[in-house]
């Protein structure tokens, strides 16, 4: 970046938000996802609209790229740096700006912890029901951003269910305000609904309006074991067909009850081939109810044992085991790479077959987990990125994977967004003519493909002949 750029951006955030050095770019190199990293040229952290929409319109002056930037969380790359790009992170942006009990919304900044936001409006007796496994640390604009999911997504689904309107700015700088407290609004697009997933290519989000619910009165969680996985899988197919609706419904493999069993020491049994941890929450009877039909589908499906918690404490201390599934494989391992295969719910048995068949084919260790009640999976591979051979046949494993779910009617990508780790299998889901719809939507609104380039799909700016040749090209990168 030159010294005219850098003194611009100094100019409008101020030198105290303005960061260039080796070890500040190092820190804003890489997000949750392993194997990927680029250092950027700047980061800067902006402190009000017109900030933003001053170093987007310096950005399509002076031809560099802008990566939004949340906690760094996601798992697809989506925050990574492209060459020649300037980070602006929100993280400073972190007000919860209202609570509206009579129309149960709020209005909060895109830098809001997730979880945060939902212990204070709890106190409210309010509820906002997505909780990704990251909650405790990932953004509200994250979230929006990568349409995340979590926990209780069987349910109550995910972040676009509780998205009522956005504010942000767009590629050419000016501010879009789209969405309101309406529970009923058809006017004009949906432009709402592209803002949510479109992983910052699209604009910085400043502002978002979210859909609060009551809060669930009763709760119990389950934990269930399993000496087979085949037999956890047919118990969820049996939970949906009996028409429970659990808000909870996780899954855990062998390989991850044992790294979770040494990172929390909670008791979890180190030989069951599978656990469900099942939550079933609302109000009356039909609570208590349906955790006693869940009982007997277990009971049938050759359960080994089942374990309610006691009280509140004891399912949160369930519960924060299961999110830190992650974190527990991570330890293993120099390199775990998360990854995110969903199929239709009736197909899940079949998909944990696929991700042990992938282990054995490629002679790598996986383990498995994730939110089985919506077929959301989270193959999780542990390898070692500094040995190609044993990363090559990660990728590979990988790609048997995703290859596999999209045979069974599944996705590439649940809740994690396509980024950069996933685009490549883009095509196979949407199609020709559905990626390349989603390029012309991506050009008419940035023209000069400043925002994110080269996340979701790769493009060549319209006005690329009149960059400078070092700036031509935004390179994919996979270190």
């Amino acid at each position: 970046m030159d010294q005219y750029t850098t003194e611009k951006l100094k100019s409008i955030v101020g030198t105290k938000n303005f960061f260039d050095s080796k070890e500040d770019k190092l820190v804003y190199s890489y997000d949750g996802t392993p194997v990927y990293k680029q250092l950027p040229e700047a980061i800067v952290f902006p402190q009000d609209d017109e900030q933003i929409s001053k170093i987007i319109k310096l950005a399509n002056q002076e031809k560099f790229s802008i990566v939004p930037r949340g906690a760094g969380t996601g798992l697809s790359g989506g925050a990574i740096p492209t060459e020649n790009s300037v980070v602006v992170v929100m993280t400073k942006w972190n007000k919860i700006l209202e609570v509206d009990s009579n129309n149960l919304t709020a209005w909060v900044e895109p830098g809001v912890v997730t979880g945060l936001f939902q212990k204070e409006v709890e106190k409210l007796g309010l509820f906002y029901p997505p909780d990704p496994g990251s909650l405790t640390v990932c953004t509200i604009g994250g979230n929006v951003a990568n349409n995340a999911g979590g926990l209780r997504g069987l349910k109550y689904g995910v972040t676009k269910n509780y998205v009522l309107g956005v504010e942000m700015i767009l590629p050419n700088g000016e501010l879009l305000k789209t969405g309101g407290k309406n529970m009923k609004d058809v006017a004009g697009y949906n432009l709402r609904d592209f803002i949510v997933g479109s992983e910052g290519t699209l604009g910085i989000i400043t502002k978002v309006l979210l859909k609060l619910i009551p809060k669930p009165t009763q709760s119990i969680t389950l934990l269930i074991f399993f000496d087979k996985l085949i037999d956890a899988g047919k118990t969820v197919a049996d939970i949906i067909a009996s028409h429970i609706v659990p808000s909870m419904m996780e899954f855990l493999d062998n390989t991850t009850i044992n790294c979770v069993e040494d990172y929390t020491h909670i008791g979890l049994p180190r030989k069951s081939e599978a656990i469900l941890l099942i939550e079933i929450d609302g109000r009356g009877s039909i609570v208590q109810e349906d955790a006693e039909t869940i009982r007997k589908i277990a009971v049938k499906n050759n359960a080994t044992a089942l374990k309610g918690a006691s009280d509140e404490n004891e399912a949160n201390i369930l519960k924060t085991a299961r999110r830190s599934a992650f974190s527990a494989l991570a330890r293993r391992m120099p390199t775990t790479i998360l990854e995110d295969a969903t199929v239709p719910r009736s197909e899940l048995p079949i998909m944990i077959e696929k991700v042990s068949k992938a282990g054995k084919m490629f002679n790598v260790t996986f383990g498995n987990f994730g939110h089985a009640g919506d077929g959301n999976l989270h193959p999780t591979c542990l390898t070692d990125e500094r040995d190609s051979k044993e990363l090559d046949k990660a990728h590979r494993a990988f790609d048997f994977i995703f290859n596999e779910a999209i045979k069974l009617g599944g996705t590439i990508t649940g809740e994690h967004g396509t980024g950069l780790a996933k685009k490549h299998f883009l095509e196979q889901v949407a199609g020709p003519a559905g990626v390349d719809m989603m390029k012309k939507i991506k050009l008419a609104i940035d023209h000069n493909n400043i925002l994110n380039p080269g996340k979701i799909f790769t493009i060549s700016p319209k006005c690329e002949g009149s960059m400078p040749t070092k700036r031509e090209q935004i390179k994919d990168f996979h270190v």
